[in-house]
């Protein structure tokens, strides 16, 4: 199974690029692993959040295969455990699903649109987080669950 991670705009902070790098890197052991970066719409300073969202929306649409599970990264979605969040990546794997598309909105979050295309909608925490430390924890939280899964000794409980 492939698993992406669709995010807009580069990665600024050094120390977030550094740890999601590190953790891409051990994820390659168990799973094909691919980062999508969406450029940062342009003009977007002369834009309203509502139409940078729509810009938003409108290439992330684009960007998703149409045999993929788009799974949503928001505040508001369904919180796990890590070993329940374990548990979901093993039922996605074992469905046949070939691609899940992990998405991370911009800096004003996601269009309705993209509420709507969305299978699952996951929060890592009820709090709001920079839509670049997102990528960290994600990533990390990736790997825990591929060690879970692989009764490997990274996740204690």
């Amino acid at each position: 199974m492939v698993i992406t991670l669709l995010m807009i705009g580069k990665t600024t902070e050094a120390y977030v690029a550094e740890g999601v790098e590190q953790f891409t890197q051990r994820l390659k052991h168990y799973l094909l692993f691919k980062q999508v970066i969406i450029p940062d719409i342009r003009d977007r300073k002369n834009l309203s959040p509502k139409m940078v969202k729509k810009k938003e929306a409108e290439i992330i649409l684009s960007q998703i295969p149409k045999s993929s599970i788009l799974i949503l990264l928001d505040e508001r979605g369904t919180e796990f455990r890590s070993l329940d969040f374990a548990g979901f990546l093993q039922k996605q794997m074992n469905s046949g699903c070939k691609e899940l598309v992990f998405l991370i909105g911009g800096a004003y979050g996601v269009s309705e649109s993209i509420y709507k295309k969305a299978d699952y909608t996951i929060s890592l925490s009820q709090m709001t987080y920079t839509h670049q430390f997102i990528r960290l924890m994600i990533a990390e939280q990736l790997y825990r669950a591929m060690t879970i899964l692989k009764n490997e000794p990274y996740h204690n409980e």
